[in-house]
């Protein structure tokens, strides 16, 4: 059972016991372009207390160079060798792990950020922003061309999603069968500052559906994205904590991890998905309403 912590005493006793501190960010540190309150305030608490911060998002959409750009804006202190995007984790799962010898490409459903993070790694991809495939025109294999170099499909949040990405991906993981399939996040929703909104999951989920077949998966709660995390950071999982909004993926990331686990109620979880009659099977380790309730420990002294 979640540890309901409200006190400054407990509050205290975090800060203590974890010198390591994870973060995911959508949920947590903002929703949409819209700062939590309190937010600023208690990483700067974290960081006078000497303690390791690290962002870890499932956000495919930007590369780390431009997701620091939001910190920035927001007026939130983060370096990019500490920001860990599942579109970073995706990009040296196929240079590092998969090794993708450099005379072959990639198949991108996704945005700039995708490309950004697979051109960093050295990485050829075609499909992603490029005008003839962000198209509402039919699509039609009398057309199609396949590229016999292409021998990876990545998939991740795409705003500008159609029939022809999703076809063109589909002829690649069908006709070659050594093609890998690669989701960036299987998020099914993700918090903007107006609501919810379907999430990467949702992208992956029509080739998964026509596939009969799961991607490997390079964001949370997979642990590709923290075996990236213990490549850069040094840190012992036993004083390490993860603060996260999703059961499903955050907290079940930081269980997979060996990490301790914090949920907020700031983003995707309800008090009653964990309190309610039918209680989700993954339980958080503790559970307070929002990262600014650290706060207390500075007004208290």
């Amino acid at each position: 059972m979640s540890k309901r912590i409200s006190s400054v005493e407990q509050y205290e006793a975090l800060l203590d016991s974890y010198d390591t501190w994870l973060f995911d960010c959508d949920g947590v540190l903002w929703r949409g372009d819209h700062l939590i309150d309190g937010v600023v305030e208690v990483l700067d608490i974290l960081r006078r207390r000497n303690k390791k911060v690290v962002f870890v998002t499932n956000n495919a959409t930007k590369s780390r160079k431009s997701y620091k750009t939001k910190f920035d804006q927001l007026g939130v202190e983060a370096h990019v060798d500490e920001i860990y995007g599942s579109a970073y984790a995706a990009a040296v799962y196929l240079s590092s792990v998969i090794q993708l010898p450099k005379t072959k490409k990639v198949f991108v459903i996704g945005m700039g950020g995708l490309e950004e993070e697979l051109r960093d790694e050295g990485i050829t991809f075609i499909g992603g922003t490029n005008p003839a495939d962000n198209t509402l025109e039919p699509f039609t294999l009398a057309d199609f061309t396949l590229d016999p170099d292409v021998t990876a499909v990545v998939c991740g949040l795409d705003t500008q999603i159609n029939y022809t990405k999703l076809s063109k991906a589909f002829q690649y993981l069908t006709r070659n069968p050594d093609c890998h399939f690669i989701a960036t996040n299987e998020d099914s929703t993700y918090p903007s500052a107006h609501g919810l909104l379907p999430g990467a999951g949702s992208i992956s989920a029509p080739l998964r559906y026509a596939l009969g077949r799961n991607p490997v998966c390079t964001g949370k709660p997979a642990s590709t994205m923290l075996d990236c995390v213990k490549a850069k950071v040094q840190f012992d999982p036993a004083r390490t904590i993860i603060i996260g909004d999703r059961l499903n993926t955050d907290i079940l990331f930081g269980q997979n991890g060996g990490l301790t686990t914090l949920l907020v109620l700031t983003g995707i979880t309800t008090e009653e998905e964990i309190t309610g009659p039918n209680p989700s099977p993954i339980v958080p380790d503790y559970v307070t309403q929002a990262l600014g309730d650290f706060r207390v420990v500075e007004t208290a002294t």
